[in-house]
């Protein structure tokens, strides 16, 4: 119902609902499309040109009305190496339209849904430990300084920028206060991230008009091209050389691409309904259509491989978005103003921009969520700080691998010691025992169960109750038979057998079917 409504709404409403959540989104994306660009080996007007896609042409396929996507940090390495091997990003751009491709077609064999099998505690482990890298990589900038690597291996601040760090400070002064103050929360308009950018350039200003110590410099500001004819904005396109189709390497990167992509793209889809507050469900196999669509207009004009991304998302979530029309804008945005202003946007100070993302990154991975689940159990826990710890000390998938791996673990155990009931709990003291099968028994409870019955004394009165089971293992179905006809006989018990099937691999058959008691035979 929520949803129906929300969609109702003319767009006009629409837009002013949502202009201030993508205004915010624009502000994190710029800096985010840049870095990663950089960090990939690739033209820093690639990544900006993939914000773009992302936003306009993956927001308004996608059916996700949080997800956010863009150039994704998680695609940094894979695309430097892929772009350093084959020698030039016009070779790379090929291997994209081949990862858009086997996306396009993924979604269309509907295999989406296996993001669905991810346990909760898995999803929010990755969102808090971006949240940890998030704020790990943007203290540097918050400082005005670079991460440099010391001869003893240790990364130290080295060279910190007074004036960085007093528009870091003013920044994040003004993003926590903001929407403590009711009057100024509700002006959706003048979101606090605006303010922050715009207070940011002013105290720049002033620091530089004044010649002051303090003025921060150009490598520490915001930089993009700036086009000064139709000529200068065609040019900065790139475009793929279809002779890489020919390379093998580029097929390899391609599939290479579209797999870790989609892989993203659905985790952070999952992470992005989390973020929901009405808990809307995004159709994966569409927004794997869309991201397929969307990587293959990136690679025909230039720009990186996209994901939906957490960052990106989690801005737009923390604005208040209610629609997929926040993503939207915030590509028209980027497009804007990269054509239209890129002048203004260079004299943004990356302090500024690093304060937004230290508020992001700390609502990813607040103290709040870290107790959420220590209260929830170490069952819960103990896969939710793996996940974070790992995601921060590896990378994504390596951290959700390592976060799925202890999930099922904790399954398999769990699953190992609730195949039964035990109606009474001390087997040495008890005279008549009721063992209650769970729904399903499988050969992984076999151990659980022979341990139990090994432990029953003898002269007792055992009665084994399987009419709420469906399925019983084979396996776990010899060892009761045995148990029945052989030790139960040999030591003196009684054992009495209810609700048994004569075949549990026919579905079909009646689930309350008995067996005589007594006689094994009839399991």
């Amino acid at each position: 119902m929520v949803n129906q409504s929300i969609e109702k709404q003319p767009l006009g409403a629409l837009f002013k609902s949502n202009f201030a959540s993508g205004l915010v989104v624009f502000l994190v994306a710029l800096p985010l499309c840049l870095g990663i660009a950089l960090a990939s080996g690739a033209p820093p007007l690639s990544g900006v040109i993939s914000g773009i896609v992302g936003g306009i042409v993956i927001g308004f396929l996608s059916t996700s009305n949080i997800s956010v996507s863009g150039p994704a940090a998680g695609l940094a390495a894979i695309v430097l190496e892929s772009i350093t091997s084959l020698g030039a990003f016009e070779l790379f751009l090929c291997a994209g339209l081949i990862a858009g491709a086997i996306q396009l077609a993924l979604g269309f064999l509907r295999v989406g849904s296996i993001a669905e099998y991810i346990p909760l505690a898995v999803i929010e482990g990755m969102l808090a430990g971006i949240g940890v890298i998030i704020i790990i990589n943007q203290l540097p900038l918050a400082f005005g300084s670079d991460l440099k690597l010391r001869e003893d291996g240790l990364d130290v601040f080295a060279d910190l920028h007074l004036g960085s760090i007093l528009v870091t400070v003013v920044s994040l002064i003004i993003l926590i206060s903001w929407d403590k103050i009711p009057g100024l929360k509700n002006i959706k308009l003048l979101p606090a991230a605006l303010v922050a950018v715009a207070v940011g350039i002013f105290m720049n200003w002033i620091f530089v008009t004044s010649n002051s110590g303090l003025a921060i410099p150009n490598n520490q500001l915001v930089q993009l091209p700036v086009p000064k004819s139709w000529g200068d904005m065609v040019g900065l396109a790139t475009f793929p050389n279809i002779s890489g189709f020919l390379d093998s390497h580029v097929w390899i990167t391609g599939i290479t691409i579209a797999i870790v992509a989609s892989i993203e793209t659905l985790l952070s889809i999952e992470a992005a309904d989390r973020l929901d507050v009405h808990r809307r469900i995004t159709d994966t196999n569409r927004e794997l259509r869309a991201q397929g669509v969307g990587n293959m207009v990136c690679s025909t004009i230039g720009g990186l491989p996209v994901t939906s991304v957490v960052v990106r998302s989690s801005a737009n979530a923390s604005a208040g978005a209610t629609h997929k029309l926040s993503a939207i804008i915030h590509g028209v945005l980027l497009l804007v103003c990269v054509l239209a202003i890129p002048f203004v946007l260079n004299l943004i100070p990356l302090a500024t921009l690093a304060a937004v993302l230290l508020v992001v990154g700390y609502k990813l991975a607040s103290p709040k969520t870290i107790f959420h689940f220590w209260h929830k159990g170490l069952y819960q826990f103990i896969p939710f700080a793996a996940t974070l710890v790992a995601v921060v000390v590896f990378d994504l998938l390596e951290g959700v691998g390592i976060g799925l791996a202890i999930s099922i673990f904790f399954v398999l155990q769990g699953n190992m010691k609730r195949a039964y009931y035990l109606s009474r709990e001390e087997l040495a003291e008890a005279d008549e025992i009721t063992l209650d099968l769970a729904e399903e028994v499988s050969f992984l409870n076999k151990a659980a169960i022979k341990k139990t019955l090994k432990n029953i004394r003898p002269g007792s009165k055992v009665t084994i109750n399987a009419e709420n089971s469906s399925y019983i293992a084979s396996d776990v179905l010899e060892l009761i038979e045995d148990f029945s006809n052989v030790y139960a006989k040999e030591n003196d018990i009684e054992v009495v057998l209810k609700g048994f099937k004569s075949d549990y691999h026919d579905a079909e058959r009646d689930r309350h079917s008995h067996v005589k008691v007594g006689h094994a035979a009839s399991i």
